[in-house]
């Protein structure tokens, strides 16, 4: 019985005249189908094993594997953001118009008269601030509640749609508001020393 196993094997994997390596990977069902029957052809056939064997000793040591490099942007540090700007210009919101104070302040026991009156105040002192300090452009120029035509390739970022939005554009509604685009802002240079993060400092009288 055992010689008819290797008179099958034999015939499966006859020794032949040795070939080029072929070096292209071998689909799996190939490589399963070889390892099963080697297997066998080695276990029963010494001098096939021999010959297995010399063969396996004259390969090549495998190269040692390169490490995985990792992309430049996955491995540098996330840049820090610059909060500089932003906080210079809360402080001037605070100093000349008392942003903070009123967003912070709980307005639900006052009276509409008094909220009006506050309001005037820091309208008045943003306004300044804004204005001096930065350029402001209507992102439309027509008049608030007229009808426009919106047309196809329209920037998403700039135009909101509301309301019963069906099909694509052109479009035709009413302009519910203007929009606004920051142009440009310049601020007062940071002085050396200065904490930006502090928007107003806590005042003591004596």
């Amino acid at each position: 019985m055992r010689n008819g196993v290797i008179r099958r094997l034999n015939r499966t994997i006859a020794p032949t005249t040795v070939r080029p390596v072929n070096e292209q990977p071998l689909s799996f069902a190939t490589r399963f189908v070889f390892a099963w029957v080697a297997f066998f052809r080695i276990l029963f056939d010494g001098r096939f094993a021999a010959r297995a064997h010399l063969v396996r000793e004259s390969l090549p040591a495998p190269e040692p594997a390169e490490p995985a490099k990792i992309p430049a942007a996955v491995s540098a540090a996330p840049k820090a953001v610059d909060l500089t700007p932003a906080l210079t210009l809360l402080q001037l919101l605070q100093r000349d118009g008392r942003f903070i104070d009123f967003i912070e302040q709980d307005v639900a026991g006052f009276s509409d008269a008094d909220i009006g009156a506050a309001v005037r105040v820091v309208h008045e002192g943003c306004r300044k601030v804004l204005r001096g300090h930065g350029r402001l452009q209507a992102i439309r120029n027509e008049e608030e509640d007229t009808k426009v035509r919106i047309d196809a390739g329209y920037n998403p970022s700039e135009l909101k749609l509301t309301g019963n939005v069906q099909g694509s554009a052109p479009f035709s509604g009413t302009l519910k508001h203007k929009g606004w685009r920051f142009t440009g802002l310049k601020l007062p240079e940071a002085l050396d020393g200065h904490d930006a993060s502090v928007i107003a400092p806590a005042e003591v009288e004596l």
